[in-house]
């Protein structure tokens, strides 16, 4: 059947009056805080115990707003006459908030989860070059991040837990095999014989 002419247009401009004829609300901004969706992406927390200065978030952040300093330390060795050891130890971790596009790609290639989205959304300065800001400003949204949604109960177990879970009864098997007494060989001489 062939729809009438002008129909989409009725029914365009009925939206339009049924909602002209509701009454408006106006959030009081800086009164009333705004509910925000769960995970709303407001800034980057920087969890930095996580950070190991791989620089991968800094290299494929589009913007190139990401500044990373680091320097190397040596260890000493774990047991002795082991070997020392470097590590990269992070002198500076900052992010320009005026370049940032809020891609989150930073997030997503982070191996270590050492950055996270924080719903923080009240950062605004009057000079744009105080939007650049350091390690210990994304430690403070780092704890405003909230708490990662639940598993869903109904999902099938992750392949790295089912293969630990199998491995873990094979080796419990194995000890309980090993530590039941074994029962004496019939043909085998019994006590002083010769």
């Amino acid at each position: 059947m062939a729809p009438i002419p002008g129909s989409g247009l009725a029914k365009g401009l009925a939206v339009t009056l049924r909602t002209m004829t509701r009454k408006t609300v106006t959030e009081q901004y800086p009164d009333a805080q705004p509910e925000l969706p769960p995970r709303t992406r407001g800034v980057i927390g920087l969890f930095e115990e996580n950070c190991t200065v791989c620089m991968l978030c800094a290299r494929e952040c589009p913007d190139w707003c990401i500044y990373i300093d680091s320097h190397k330390e040596t260890v000493p060795p774990a047991a002795p006459g082991g070997r020392e050891r470097s590590r990269n130890v992070l002198d500076r971790f900052a992010i320009d908030f005026s370049l940032c596009m809020y891609c989150g790609i930073c997030i997503e290639v982070c191996p270590f989860d050492a950055l996270f989205w924080s719903p923080e959304f009240e950062y605004a300065e009057t000079d744009i070059h105080e939007l650049t800001h350091e390690r210990d400003k994304l430690r403070e949204w780092m704890w405003t991040v909230p708490a990662p949604p639940a598993l869903d109960p109904a999902a099938e177990e992750p392949k790295e837990l089912a293969a630990a879970r199998k491995a873990a009864e094979k080796l419990a098997v194995a000890q309980a095999a090993s530590n039941t007494p074994q029962p004496p060989e019939p043909n085998a001489p019994q006590g002083g014989e010769s």
